[in-house]
């Protein structure tokens, strides 16, 4: 398949993009768009069957793709550092990490609402499992990465926010019509999100005078099943007037991880449609 990227800032032919949750909802997509721009990947999630998927799939799209992947539990140092040594051993560096892997609150149709129903009731558990993935996980995932970064003092990290990192959830789009216990957005997304933000200005900070570039990618609602007054309630508080696809945040993720944002660090790429801008 052609490169449509080619011989363009945007072009990440050979480069080696590193991607945590790799078989989440947007993790595929950016696996996918990094592909399209030529790179090649090694993928990490909890889901062995799902990475197998994947890479049938970019194999199929891209061929020319190597794909290397590996169970990965971005809670646990040795797993952190055994797909970075993967990484040194394949490709001996690594030029792109975009940290996908998260806990987040699900409010598709389904989904197990049953925690969220008040604060003062939400699990000291579910804080901490939170707190485990989307903080300490992302601490240890870039850490580990970090050390082959620094020997060629040069690569792009992308962590991913949420409009809820820069503002308060909208509680009342969770609201049910005629349901007697009300849920609602769980105090610690926002929390993880916010302190993503702080991470990325921290790195950029600390990684002054080199190469290394920090950026956060801040989507907003991402449609995946919802029901019909769930779309319609989140829909109304965007510019857009609708939520996102998950498509949509597949240029933002090569922008950031290609030399097109060569002169961008510490900075939040905010896709929201325009939540935080009302």
């Amino acid at each position: 398949m052609n490169q449509p990227y080619k011989d363009t800032p945007f072009d990440l032919t050979d480069r080696v993009v590193l991607i945590s949750g790799a078989a989440g909802l947007l993790g595929k997509e950016f696996a996918l768009a990094a592909a399209s721009a030529g790179a090649h990947l090694v993928l990490g999630d909890l889901k062995r069957d799902d990475l197998e998927s994947l890479k049938s799939e970019i194999a199929s799209v891209y061929p020319n793709t190597k794909t290397w992947i590996q169970v990965l539990d971005v809670t646990d140092t040795d797993s952190c550092r055994s797909i970075v040594q993967l990484c040194e051993i394949r490709f001996n560096r690594i030029d792109a990490v975009i940290h996908s892997a998260a806990i987040d609150p699900k409010f598709e149709r389904g989904s197990d609402t049953t925690s969220f129903s008040k604060f003062t009731k939400f699990p000291k558990e579910l804080w901490q499992s939170s707190l485990d993935v989307n903080l300490t996980g992302a601490f240890l995932f870039t850490q580990a990465a970090c050390e082959v970064m620094e020997k060629s003092g040069k690569g792009s990290i992308i962590f991913l926010g949420s409009n809820y990192g820069l503002v308060g959830p909208d509680q009342r789009i969770y609201k049910k019509a005629g349901q007697e216990n009300q849920t609602y957005k769980p105090a610690v997304y926002s929390v993880c999100k916010a302190g993503l933000l702080g991470l990325t200005k921290f790195l950029a900070a600390y990684y002054m005078n080199t190469a290394i570039r920090v950026n956060l990618l801040t989507p907003s609602g991402v449609w995946n099943q919802h029901d019909d007054e769930f779309i319609k309630n989140y829909s109304s508080r965007t510019i857009l007037g609708r939520m996102s696809e998950k498509n949509e945040y597949r240029g933002a993720a090569i922008f950031l991880a290609s030399d097109a944002s060569s002169y961008m660090t510490g900075a939040n790429l905010v896709m929201d449609g325009g939540w935080t801008a009302l």
